[in-house]
């Protein structure tokens, strides 16, 4: 299978998950019963929070590999990080 065709699938599914973690994300946190606890409100509020950030950081990477597929952009190519000594890393 062609790479391009393998994205496209891919982005595709990341767009299929988006959707069910905005379904999670709207549903109510937990039925309010008289024995709730702090720590389960936390963990429900949590589990939300992950949900929302997933979705973006999802939504994040469908775009920029859309944008590297459509040549809109190329991919960057990261430098190998240098270390430095203190001195050198000051000195300029």
């Amino acid at each position: 299978m062609e790479t391009k065709k393998i994205k496209k699938n891919i982005i595709q599914a990341g767009r299929i998950a988006v959707d069910e973690l905005i379904k999670v994300a709207k549903e109510p946190i937990i039925d309010f019963g008289p024995d709730i606890s702090a720590d389960r409100l936390k963990n429900a509020a949590a589990t939300k929070k992950l949900a929302i950030f997933d979705a973006f950081e999802i939504l994040a990477k469908i775009n920029e590999e859309e944008n590297i597929i459509e040549g809109k952009v190329e991919k960057e190519t990261k430098k190998p990080k240098e270390f430095k000594g203190f001195a050198e890393g000051r000195s300029k």
